[in-house]
């Protein structure tokens, strides 16, 4: 059993997890099994205005490192008897677009002593993969996967059946697609004409590269689809147990993305499952879902709770 942590660090959010890993491999399905010792999750809006400014903004920086310096002391208080634990920081879109970000790496080091890795689209789409798709054998779900995360800066797609054999990462994602175009509370009916526009043309970039009309399975991943789900599935508080490998229809997710594009900020804060800091990006991560779903014809969608984070601590085995 080997004890490791995970940080990734995306525009929208920086997350932890300590896990122990059994040996058995790290790739595809099967071989080995991850058990959470620690999961844990801050919004910190890294990427908040580099899609304008093309920099990271101090105060972003700083909101970031103090999440970290937390993570930092739940990492050394789990190595008690274990060891120094082998420990993996991954930054992605806001980190690859910032002119400063040096500065990000410097802060890094200095909290946790290992130099943060900015991977490219298709390290973060393949580390995805592998975490989304270990536990979906059980449900026996027709293969290849679509599996799409949707983060803050960027979305991911990535089509396999036990690993990834092709990728795209493109820029959209709930934070740019908010700043660029969903200003107003509720947003405008020509804002979101506007969004719906722009993801669907990233839509038609990622055909370019990605079979996306071989998939069977569409798996969707990160906190724009697990939120969505909680919405569809009409919990009165945030439950990863019951989120986890749900399964949304189509039409689920158009409801919802109609509702909380309708909604005010005040009103999309009352619901249960709804993160403080997801409140204002919520309705662009809806969209992107919804349009892919619409674009490429799935019926439904497989929710995962696992994902790059998941495949990040895999790596370390």
């Amino acid at each position: 059993m080997t004890r490791v942590a995970a940080i990734d660090c995306g525009t929208n959010s920086v997350r932890l997890l300590i896990a122990d890993i059994a040996a058995g491999g790290g790739d595809g399905e099967g071989g080995g099994s991850l058990t959470d010792v620690e999961r844990r999750m801050e919004i910190v809006r890294l990427g908040e205005g580099v899609d304008r400014t093309g920099r990271l903004s101090p105060a972003a920086l700083e909101r970031t490192f103090t999440a970290m310096r937390g993570y930092a002391e739940l990492i050394e208080r789990h190595g008690d008897g274990h060891g120094p634990i082998k420990t993996r920081v991954v930054a992605t879109s806001a980190t690859r677009d910032a002119a400063n970000r040096a500065d990000f790496v410097s802060g890094v080091v200095d909290i946790f002593g290992v130099v943060p890795e900015v991977i490219s689209g298709d390290e973060e789409a393949g580390l995805s993969f592998t975490g989304a798709t270990r536990e979906l054998a059980k449900l026996r779900p027709a293969r290849p996967y679509l599996v799409v995360d949707i983060g803050g800066g960027s979305t991911e797609f990535v089509l396999g059946s036990s690993s990834a054999d092709a990728a795209r990462s493109i820029d959209i994602g709930c934070v740019r697609m908010t700043e660029r175009h969903l200003r107003d509370d509720p947003p405008s009916p020509e804002q979101i004409s506007n969004a719906a526009a722009d993801i669907d043309a990233a839509l038609a970039a990622v055909r370019e590269s990605v079979p996306v009309d071989e998939a069977r399975t569409l798996v969707g991943l990160a906190g724009s689809v697990t939120t969505v789900a909680g919405i569809a599935l009409d919990l009165p508080t945030y439950q990863p147990e019951r989120i986890h490998l749900a399964r949304i229809t189509a039409g689920q997710v158009h409801e919802v993305t109609r509702r909380l594009l309708h909604a005010t900020r005040a009103e999309r804060a009352e619901f249960g499952v709804m993160h403080p800091g997801r409140v204002d990006v919520i309705g662009a991560g809806a969209l992107i879902l919804d349009r892919i779903m619409r674009e490429y014809g799935f019926g439904a969608v497989v929710v995962s709770e696992h994902d790059i984070l998941d495949g990040i601590a895999w790596s370390l085995c």
